[in-house]
């Protein structure tokens, strides 16, 4: 009787809910800032001017220092990710600025609220808002706000009527912030390497980040109601969902393709093609990869990388946003595939359930497709602002070629921070000669960051000519972390000048003479001129070189 006693008794699991945040309520717009911070300035700049346009009062967090990550530590977790720390403590010491002005806490917690991305699945990444919260709770700032951008879901708030409002506009608003920030990011840094006045780059660039801030602050796309023919209007007035769904695609085309967004690019493709730059710079082109936020921040969070790198004479390619966004949606798409037929408890129907089977691949399909079209809408229109700028900006990479690269080495149906994306890219940038030299940057102790740098000992094993440079990110270690990289930048350095010594031999021209003739014509000395990449060729210079060269042959 005993044993059976014991064995009938259920235990009763009290499972983890995180507790309700306080919401943001739509009375609060006039009065609640929003922070925004942890991606690279330029799309904090824009994100800003989307808020600002949408009636909402936004502010910009400090670039996370040194003194950030150490009270990111002191009040946070212990082992947690570099970001995390950097992050949270970029945000405890703008609020203790607050604080020191006057106001009190009690005002700053009624006040603020930081705005940020979020995720679930095998990553300490899904932890950082509860991260956030808890180091501003033992920094004394309890319930504080954050409001998170959930990767899956999107924006959801437990309240009838939220603060933040996920209108058409504001969607299309953060959407061209995306394309905007990647490619004026890669824009700067393949301009800068090789301008001739310093800081021509940066002073034309802030002129088209002011023009584009405005253009996303005060530009207000027409409803559908007044646009259309005066014969129509009844029509759209009467039908609610006629005019939802025509006001969808009509406000896509006004802002994504209208004259004003159009006429602010080409007032910025005007002037950054004024800048005078000389391609005959010998650079060795890294490549950046790794860990969404340390191959992004432009902080001490990567000990300022990019910087570093440009003051060692290199020419650095950042890596988009839009990637690691054409991935989620790829291999969402891919998961797809092993439940193919399944229903929605992931069982096998029925052998004689042919309905089911049916509606099972129904619902396959839509989701497949509906995630296809949502990578190729992404690539088209990121596809459209590299054209508007001139065309010399960097293409999205397919995913598909991504997957099938690292295939060998790295199951793409593998989850867990960058996937795929790491092996994919190192194979990818080397295989086709696009650069010199690929670093990976990662927080210290990231789980998957660190079996993608497993992997690419077998990738380095079967390519023996690749440079390749993991570098972990703690907020400490910098001077390490410099010295590793110049020892492989030096490598980077010799193999991009053996490669512009035999381009220039084989042409059978003097250095002098290349310049000669791009000095008489002028054109080839803006940035917009665009030089086509030759197989086997990786440097801007010795692509140069072979292309006035032809030009020369044609005079």
């Amino acid at each position: 009787m005993a044993s059976d006693a014991v064995f009938s008794t259920e235990k009763k699991f009290q499972h983890y809910r995180r507790p309700d945040e306080r919401p943001f309520t739509v009375e609060e717009r006039d009065k609640v800032t929003i922070l925004v911070g942890g991606l690279t300035r330029k799309h904090e700049r824009f994100i800003q001017a989307v808020f600002q346009g949408s009636g909402y009062k936004c502010e910009l967090l400090p670039v996370p220092d040194q003194e950030a990550f150490l009270l990111g530590k002191e009040f946070g977790n212990n082992g947690q990710c570099s970001p995390a720390y950097f992050t949270s403590g970029a945000l405890i010491q703008y609020l203790r600025e607050l604080e020191a002005s006057g106001m009190s806490r009690q005002e700053i917690v009624d006040g603020y609220l930081y705005f940020t991305a979020g995720s679930c699945g095998p990553c300490r990444f899904s932890t950082y808002a509860a991260e956030y919260r808890m180091a501003l709770q033992n920094a004394g700032f309890d319930g504080f706000r954050v409001l998170r951008f959930q990767q899956d879901d999107g924006i959801k708030q437990k309240v009838s009527a939220p603060g933040l409002k996920y209108t058409i506009d504001f969607a299309l608003g953060m959407l061209k912030t995306l394309f905007l920030g990647d490619v004026f990011n890669d824009l700067t840094h393949g301009i800068r390497a090789y301008e001739i006045n310093p800081g021509e780059t940066n002073r034309v660039m802030e002129e088209c980040m002011k023009d584009l801030c405005d253009h996303l602050r005060e530009y207000k796309a027409p409803e559908l109601v007044d646009a259309v023919p005066l014969i129509f209007k009844p029509i759209v007035r009467r039908c609610d969902k006629l005019r939802l769904i025509g006001s969808v695609f009509f406000k896509m085309h006004t802002h994504l393709k209208g004259k004003e967004f159009r006429d602010a690019l080409a007032r910025c493709r005007k002037r950054v093609d004024g800048i005078a730059i000389d391609r005959t710079k010998l650079k060795p082109v890294v490549k950046i990869v790794g860990e969404f936020w340390a191959q992004t921040t432009e902080s001490g969070g990567n000990y300022k990388m990019f910087e570093f790198l440009e003051k060692e004479g290199a020419h650095v390619q950042p890596e988009a946003i839009g990637t690691w966004l054409t991935y989620l949606m790829a291999h969402a798409r891919m998961q797809l595939y092993p439940k193919r037929g399944m229903n929605a408890n992931c069982e096998e129907p029925g052998r004689l359930a042919f309905g089911q089977k049916f509606r099972n691949e129904i619902a396959f399909q839509k989701k497949r497709l509906m995630l296809s079209f949502g990578e190729w809408f992404y690539t088209r229109l990121y596809h459209r602002i590299v054209k508007e700028m001139g065309g010399i900006a960097h293409t999205l990479v397919p995913q598909e070629e991504l997957a099938e690269l690292a295939q060998p080495f790295f199951k793409p149906l593998a989850r867990g921070g960058e996937g795929y994306l790491e092996v994919g890219k190192n194979i990818y940038y080397h295989s086709r000669k696009l650069t010199h030299m690929v670093l990976g940057l990662k927080p210290f102790g990231c789980l998957p960051s660190s079996q993608s740098d497993g992997v690419q000992s077998a990738v380095i094993g079967r390519h023996k000519d690749i440079i390749y440079l993991p570098i972990e990110t703690s907020g400490e270690g910098e001077v390490n972390a410099h010295s590793r990289v110049q020892m492989a930048l030096g490598e980077a350095k010799a193999k991009a000048k053996a490669e512009f010594q035999t381009t220039l031999a084989s042409t059978g021209k003097t250095l002098e003479q290349i310049r000669a003739f791009a000095s008489v014509h002028p054109e080839l000395n803006q940035p917009m001129y665009k030089t086509p990449h030759y197989p086997g060729v990786a440097g801007t210079a010795a692509n140069f070189i072979l292309h006035v060269n032809e030009l020369m042959g044609e005079s």
